[in-house]
């Protein structure tokens, strides 16, 4: 009975083994792959290689993490040569998810690239033609994805919780990376004007674009204006820390965000405003809804739980064909997001509101 029991046992853990997400990482430069690392090492997530061409990185992780010697690779392309993932995730800088791109869709393997999805329009389409030439999915990780709050905000505005959307607020951000202690490896694209893009703008200012964009259908925005500010010029010489973005739809629809380094803490905060409620999704457990004089607080969530996080999503995607194409971490999202970015930026160098071409 007792070798059956462990039988029994042998077969379940293999079952679970079998079933886990086989992945691959493009770089280690960006602090958020901390999360995959944590989950490989809870036997969450196989790991099947690793590209990095710094000795450094590769050293820290591999020691830190107790990584096998035989997981790295000198580049992307060298890895594939030699495992076949279900995803390679890409934490690098922003500017590098193209040439990631450019070696995994052709290979028909997904990618799923850390927030924002391109550091430019040209970088962004490029990356959108070779998902459509190469039928491969491309998917983009943001935190605020998997918040309840944001989830159930959402069942809610399509349900006409609040009647029509009038009104999106959006506030992220924190002290600034350096002050929060981000690595030397990552500060060293994440406050570049090339390699990320630009520097509060496009590090929070993703978020607010992503999630305006997600409520209000993949509608494109008639107009963005912005303005940027260097509150804190010796310590980001290079790149804008805070950044206020005005995003303009047709029917009147406003969506307003703010992105900084420099809050006093860390925020990550959504506001909606229909006709006569408002909902507020205050972190990730937290949503108040306020009609008239009444507050109602940690309203549950009003269909099933969404994915918990961007390996149970992707699981469910690759695996398990569900549907991702209108969601947050798609294709067609973040395509608009570069978009709002790329607006914001022109409007904030150019000290004026720019129009956007609503007929693509």
């Amino acid at each position: 009975m007792k070798a059956f029991s462990i039988f029994l046992l042998l077969c379940f853990n293999h079952a679970i083994a079998q079933d886990r997400l086989k992945v691959a990482v493009a770089g280690l430069s960006h602090d958020h792959v901390h999360t995959l690392l944590n989950a490989y090492q809870h036997n969450e997530v196989d790991i099947l290689g690793i590209a990095e061409r710094d000795q450094k990185l590769i050293v820290r992780y591999r020691d830190q993490y107790k990584l096998p010697e035989t997981l790295f690779f000198e580049t992307v392309a060298d890895m594939l040569r030699v495992i076949k993932p279900d995803v390679v995730l890409a934490y690098n800088a922003i500017s590098e998810h193209v040439e990631v791109a450019e070696v995994c869709l052709p290979l028909g393997v997904p990618l799923m690239v850390e927030k924002p999805l391109a550091a430019t329009n040209e970088d962004a389409r490029r990356i959108s033609q070779l998902a459509t030439e190469y039928e491969t999915q491309v998917l983009t990780n943001y935190e605020t994805t998997w918040y309840d709050s944001n989830q159930t905000l959402r069942q809610l505005v399509a349900n006409g919780d609040i009647g029509k959307l009038k009104k999106i607020m959006v506030k992220d951000g924190h002290q600034g990376p350096k002050e929060i202690g981000c690595s030397e490896a990552f500060l060293s694209w994440l406050t570049h004007p090339e390699k990320n893009g630009g520097g509060a703008l496009i590090d929070f200012g993703c978020y607010g674009a992503n999630l305006m964009t997600w409520l209000m259908d993949g509608t494109r925005p008639i107009a963005v204006t912005a303005v940027t500010r260097q509150l804190k010029p010796t310590v980001y010489p290079l790149v804008d820390d805070d950044a206020t973005i005005i995003v303009e739809y047709e029917g009147g629809a406003t969506g307003i965000i703010q992105a900084s380094w420099d809050w006093p803490y860390s925020i990550k905060d959504l506001q909606v405003y229909g006709e006569k409620t408002s909902l507020h999704a205050v972190d990730p457990n937290t949503l108040v809804r306020y009609s008239g004089p009444t507050r109602q607080t940690r309203i549950p969530l009003t269909d099933n739980t969404y994915f918990a996080d961007h390996l149970s999503y992707l699981k469910a995607v690759l695996k398990d064909g569900a549907e991702s194409e209108n969601d947050l971490s798609s294709l067609a999202n973040n395509l608009i997001v570069v978009e709002i970015l790329h607006a914001a930026r022109e409007s904030a160098k150019r000290g004026e509101r720019v129009l956007l071409d609503t007929a693509q």
